[in-house]
Protein backbone atom coordinates (compact mmCIF):
# COMPACT_ATOMS: atom_id res chain seq x y z
CA UNK A 1 0.00 0.00 0.00
CA UNK A 2 0.87 3.75 -0.87
CA UNK A 3 0.14 7.14 -0.44
CA UNK A 4 1.84 9.76 -2.26
CA UNK A 5 1.03 13.65 -1.67
CA UNK A 6 2.68 15.37 -4.52
CA UNK A 7 2.83 19.16 -4.20
CA UNK A 8 -0.70 19.18 -1.93
CA UNK A 9 -1.82 22.40 -0.15
CA UNK A 10 -4.51 23.82 2.06
CA UNK A 11 -6.08 26.93 2.11
CA UNK A 12 -8.77 28.22 4.12
CA UNK A 13 -10.63 31.50 3.42
CA UNK A 14 -7.18 33.66 2.57
CA UNK A 15 -5.04 31.77 4.89
CA UNK A 16 -2.32 28.64 3.86
CA UNK A 17 -2.00 25.67 6.13
CA UNK A 18 0.97 24.51 4.49
CA UNK A 19 1.45 24.19 0.86
CA UNK A 20 3.75 22.15 -1.63
CA UNK A 21 4.20 19.27 0.76
CA UNK A 22 5.35 16.58 -1.22
CA UNK A 23 5.85 12.94 0.65
CA UNK A 24 5.46 9.18 -0.05
CA UNK A 25 4.28 6.99 2.82
CA UNK A 26 4.54 3.20 2.54
CA UNK A 27 4.53 0.15 4.57
CA UNK A 28 7.17 -0.48 6.94
CA UNK A 29 7.97 3.58 6.93
CA UNK A 30 5.68 5.22 9.99
CA UNK A 31 5.65 8.27 9.37
CA UNK A 32 4.52 11.12 12.17
CA UNK A 33 2.95 14.48 11.47
CA UNK A 34 3.95 17.31 13.91
CA UNK A 35 3.68 20.96 14.80
CA UNK A 36 2.05 22.73 17.14
CA UNK A 37 -1.17 23.16 18.05
CA UNK A 38 -3.04 24.38 15.55
CA UNK A 39 -0.33 24.27 12.75
CA UNK A 40 -2.73 21.88 10.44
CA UNK A 41 -1.88 18.29 11.48
CA UNK A 42 -5.28 17.18 11.77
CA UNK A 43 -6.62 18.61 8.12
CA UNK A 44 -3.60 17.01 6.71
CA UNK A 45 -4.31 13.83 8.36
CA UNK A 46 -7.63 14.30 6.89
CA UNK A 47 -6.50 14.93 3.54
CA UNK A 48 -4.21 12.14 3.32
CA UNK A 49 -7.39 9.78 4.70
CA UNK A 50 -9.51 11.21 1.54
CA UNK A 51 -12.19 13.16 4.04
CA UNK A 52 -10.79 16.24 2.55
CA UNK A 53 -9.60 17.55 -0.55
CA UNK A 54 -6.49 19.86 -0.92
CA UNK A 55 -6.63 23.04 -1.93
CA UNK A 56 -3.94 22.49 -4.19
CA UNK A 57 -1.89 19.50 -5.50
CA UNK A 58 -3.23 15.80 -5.28
CA UNK A 59 -3.10 12.64 -3.24
CA UNK A 60 -2.87 9.39 -5.27
CA UNK A 61 -3.34 6.03 -3.69
CA UNK A 62 -2.08 2.21 -5.07
CA UNK A 63 -2.03 -1.27 -3.44
CA UNK A 64 0.21 -3.63 -4.86
CA UNK A 65 1.07 -1.07 -8.28
CA UNK A 66 -2.43 -0.85 -9.09
CA UNK A 67 -4.38 2.86 -8.32
CA UNK A 68 -7.39 3.29 -5.88
CA UNK A 69 -9.71 5.48 -6.21
CA UNK A 70 -10.00 8.19 -3.94
CA UNK A 71 -13.60 7.27 -3.25
CA UNK A 72 -12.74 3.53 -2.59
CA UNK A 73 -9.51 4.37 0.18
CA UNK A 74 -11.92 3.67 3.02
CA UNK A 75 -12.26 0.24 2.47
CA UNK A 76 -8.51 0.47 3.21
CA UNK A 77 -8.26 2.47 5.67
CA UNK A 78 -8.92 2.37 9.93
CA UNK A 79 -8.88 6.04 12.03
CA UNK A 80 -9.17 6.99 15.51
CA UNK A 81 -9.60 10.48 15.95
CA UNK A 82 -10.35 12.81 19.28
CA UNK A 83 -13.23 14.06 17.08
CA UNK A 84 -14.47 10.64 15.49
CA UNK A 85 -16.97 8.59 18.46
CA UNK A 86 -18.10 5.46 18.38
CA UNK A 87 -22.10 4.55 19.24
CA UNK A 88 -22.51 5.03 22.78
CA UNK A 89 -25.99 3.59 22.55
CA UNK A 90 -24.75 0.21 21.90
CA UNK A 91 -22.53 -2.41 24.07
CA UNK A 92 -19.31 -3.30 23.14
CA UNK A 93 -21.29 -6.27 21.73
CA UNK A 94 -23.08 -4.72 19.94
CA UNK A 95 -20.63 -2.21 18.66
CA UNK A 96 -18.07 -5.08 17.84
CA UNK A 97 -20.50 -7.14 15.57
CA UNK A 98 -21.55 -3.85 13.93
CA UNK A 99 -18.36 -2.91 13.18
CA UNK A 100 -16.56 -5.88 12.21
CA UNK A 101 -18.87 -6.10 9.39
CA UNK A 102 -17.83 -3.34 7.29
CA UNK A 103 -13.88 -4.12 8.64
CA UNK A 104 -12.94 -7.46 9.20
CA UNK A 105 -10.93 -8.55 11.99
CA UNK A 106 -7.11 -9.22 11.59
CA UNK A 107 -6.37 -12.51 10.60
CA UNK A 108 -6.50 -15.07 13.67
CA UNK A 109 -8.55 -13.32 15.68
CA UNK A 110 -12.25 -13.49 17.11
CA UNK A 111 -14.00 -11.19 18.86
CA UNK A 112 -13.15 -13.07 22.69
CA UNK A 113 -9.42 -11.77 21.40
CA UNK A 114 -10.07 -8.73 20.74
CA UNK A 115 -11.61 -8.01 24.04
CA UNK A 116 -8.31 -9.61 25.50
CA UNK A 117 -6.12 -7.56 23.47
CA UNK A 118 -7.90 -4.28 24.28
CA UNK A 119 -8.22 -4.95 28.29
CA UNK A 120 -11.94 -5.02 27.88
CA UNK A 121 -12.68 -8.70 28.21
CA UNK A 122 -15.77 -8.36 31.13
CA UNK A 123 -17.28 -5.31 29.46
CA UNK A 124 -19.55 -6.94 26.70
CA UNK A 125 -22.72 -6.42 27.97
CA UNK A 126 -22.21 -2.96 29.19
CA UNK A 127 -23.10 0.17 27.17
CA UNK A 128 -20.46 2.13 25.41
CA UNK A 129 -21.84 5.48 27.51
CA UNK A 130 -20.80 4.04 30.52
CA UNK A 131 -17.16 3.71 29.63
CA UNK A 132 -14.28 5.94 31.04
CA UNK A 133 -12.32 8.07 29.21
CA UNK A 134 -9.35 5.75 28.73
CA UNK A 135 -11.60 2.66 28.08
CA UNK A 136 -13.31 4.37 24.96
CA UNK A 137 -9.81 5.51 24.28
CA UNK A 138 -8.40 2.05 23.58
CA UNK A 139 -11.23 0.74 22.25
CA UNK A 140 -10.96 3.10 19.25
CA UNK A 141 -7.58 2.19 19.14
CA UNK A 142 -8.19 -1.12 19.03
CA UNK A 143 -10.50 -0.84 16.01
CA UNK A 144 -7.61 0.41 14.19
CA UNK A 145 -4.44 -2.19 15.36
CA UNK A 146 -7.07 -5.10 15.25
CA UNK A 147 -8.83 -5.07 11.69
CA UNK A 148 -7.77 -6.41 8.50
CA UNK A 149 -7.43 -2.53 7.08
CA UNK A 150 -3.76 -2.07 5.88
CA UNK A 151 -3.26 1.94 6.57
CA UNK A 152 -3.67 3.06 9.78
CA UNK A 153 -3.81 6.85 11.00
CA UNK A 154 -3.73 8.02 14.79
CA UNK A 155 -4.00 11.31 15.82
CA UNK A 156 -3.32 12.28 19.05
CA UNK A 157 -3.10 8.61 20.15
CA UNK A 158 -2.75 8.62 23.85
CA UNK A 159 -5.21 11.25 24.76
CA UNK A 160 -7.50 10.27 27.47
CA UNK A 161 -5.02 7.65 28.11
CA UNK A 162 -3.47 7.29 32.13
CA UNK A 163 0.17 6.13 32.42
CA UNK A 164 -0.85 2.34 32.28
CA UNK A 165 -2.83 2.86 29.05
CA UNK A 166 0.63 5.05 27.34
CA UNK A 167 2.43 1.75 28.30
CA UNK A 168 -0.81 -0.41 26.48
CA UNK A 169 -0.11 1.89 23.40
CA UNK A 170 3.07 1.74 23.18
CA UNK A 171 3.35 -1.90 23.00
CA UNK A 172 1.27 -2.58 20.50
CA UNK A 173 1.86 0.33 17.89
CA UNK A 174 5.63 -1.51 17.55
CA UNK A 175 3.21 -4.65 15.62
CA UNK A 176 1.21 -2.04 13.83
CA UNK A 177 3.89 -0.12 12.45
CA UNK A 178 4.99 -3.67 10.87
CA UNK A 179 1.70 -4.67 9.90
CA UNK A 180 0.31 -1.46 8.09
CA UNK A 181 0.81 2.10 6.62
CA UNK A 182 1.10 4.01 9.79
CA UNK A 183 0.86 7.50 10.17
CA UNK A 184 0.70 9.20 13.68
CA UNK A 185 -0.26 12.95 14.25
CA UNK A 186 0.96 14.51 17.37
CA UNK A 187 3.44 16.78 18.99
CA UNK A 188 4.24 14.28 22.05
CA UNK A 189 7.34 12.50 20.96
CA UNK A 190 6.94 9.13 22.72
CA UNK A 191 3.55 8.24 20.72
CA UNK A 192 5.70 8.76 17.80
CA UNK A 193 9.03 7.48 18.76
CA UNK A 194 9.45 4.70 16.53
CA UNK A 195 8.80 6.51 13.23
CA UNK A 196 11.31 6.95 10.48
CA UNK A 197 9.51 9.40 8.49
CA UNK A 198 8.37 12.93 9.70
CA UNK A 199 6.62 15.74 7.98
CA UNK A 200 6.81 18.39 9.92
CA UNK A 201 3.85 20.75 9.24
CA UNK A 202 6.05 24.19 9.69
CA UNK A 203 8.24 23.50 6.97
CA UNK A 204 5.73 23.85 4.49
CA UNK A 205 4.25 27.18 5.00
Amino acid sequence: MKIEAKGIGKKFVREWIFRELNATLDLNNPTAITGPNGSGKSTLLQILSGYHLPTEGEVVYSNNGQQVAAEEIYQFISIATPYLEVIEEFTLDELLQFHFKFKPLSKGLDLKDFKSLILLEKEGKKEIRKFSSGMKQRLKLGLCFFTSSTICLLDEPTSNLDEFGVSWYQEHIQNVAKEKLLVVSSNQPYEYEFCKQKIHIPDFK
